[in-house]
């Protein structure tokens, strides 16, 4: 493909802060009969190009998100979607997954009537997930992502890190594999004026677990590996249900603004089956900015020990529209990034 034809139009959003750059059509398809068969193909074909052109500065920075819209695995999804960041592409994103509905009805690409709810069903690497849109007197009020099942790993592994002690994680599956710790076993405070030391020490949890076995998906390896390191704390709460913080460090440093869709899944699955959370009490669930998602069990799959169907509610809003472009003559090519 030549940097000439090099037109990509995106629609941006935030969901709890957490950016998501929709491109709604790339200039070729991606090979594959699946979404996540078309992951493995964009990992290494021109995609790939385009993702670090949309991330990278001067177009994008080091938190970017985004996705691009690809034809879903049949006719009982509406689209499918490949997520992507700074590193690569993902299997599964909650926030993009809200963003991806809200988009999708305000553009009128699925409709939706002026008042009630509207399934928006999207196929992912990891699955089939919903976003349920609800409307309000014409507008968008809030989504509800209804996620793939999550359910529990592995609980007190023990990793050594140099400059954070030795710490125990749980491990979750929600479409990707978290890894989560209270911050203060760290010696940490989930808030910004700690995000470097966040970071450092997300870095050195993910470097423990990388060669564990427990990071193995145990029936595809294009699943597997620890894709997030989760580090929460209590929030005092009035009233049923249970309140937490937490921010989640993945792809190599990058920090989520919102609380998380995906990990708000996998904190869910692990609080239930311990018998922290209830099933179908509400786990008010903030980021390190403050935004908030509100996130339950809905169902069940494969009896006691099976997983937890959850679903996350929070809202996106549009940020802007544009068209990215790469001149042929630009000397920075794709772009770069600089933490």
């Amino acid at each position: 493909m030549k940097s000439s034809l090099w037109e990509i139009e995106t629609f941006d959003y935030h969901t709890a802060g957490e950016p998501f750059r929709i491109v709604p059509a790339l200039p070729f398809p991606i090979e594959g009969a699946t979404v996540l068969e078309r992951r493995e193909h964009a990992i290494t074909g021109d995609a790939n190009k385009i993702r670090k052109l949309l991330v990278n500065e001067p177009r994008g920075h080091a938190d970017m998100y985004g996705g691009f819209v690809v034809p879903p695995n049949d006719s009982g999804a509406h689209f499918g979607a490949l997520f992507w960041h700074r590193e690569g592409f993902s299997t599964v994103c909650g926030h993009g997954t809200m963003a991806l509905g809200t988009w999708a009805v305000r553009s009128g690409l699925v409709r939706a009537p002026d008042d009630g709810v509207t399934d928006v069903v999207i196929d992912v690497p990891s699955g089939r997930v919903t976003a349920r849109v609800r409307m309000a007197g014409g507008k968008v009020h809030e989504v509800a992502y209804h996620n793939v099942p999550s359910y529990v790993v592995a609980r007190n592994i023990e990793v050594k890190t140099a400059d954070f002690g030795l710490l125990r994680v749980d491990l979750a599956w929600s479409g990707a594999l978290y890894a989560s710790l209270p911050a203060a076993d760290a010696g940490l405070e989930v808030a910004p004026s700690n995000l470097a030391r966040i970071v450092a020490a997300g870095h050195q949890v993910a470097a423990g677990l990388a060669d564990h076995p427990a990071a193995r998906h145990p029936g595809d390896t294009r699943l597997e590996g620890i894709f997030g390191i989760i580090f929460h704390e209590p929030v005092e709460h009035e009233g049923a249900g249970l309140a937490q913080r937490n921010v989640s460090v993945f792809a190599d440093g990058q920090v989520d603004r919102s609380p998380s869709g995906s990990g708000t899944a996998a904190r869910v699955a692990l609080l239930c089956d311990s018998g922290d959370l209830p099933e179908g009490e509400v786990l008010e669930h903030f980021s390190m900015i403050d935004s908030r998602f509100a996130a339950r069990v809905v169902d069940r799959v494969g009896g006691p020990d099976g997983g937890f169907v959850v679903e996350v509610s929070g809202r996106a809003f549009p940020v802007g529209e544009g068209k990215f472009t790469l001149d042929s003559d630009d000397d920075l090519g794709l772009g770069f990034v600089l933490r």
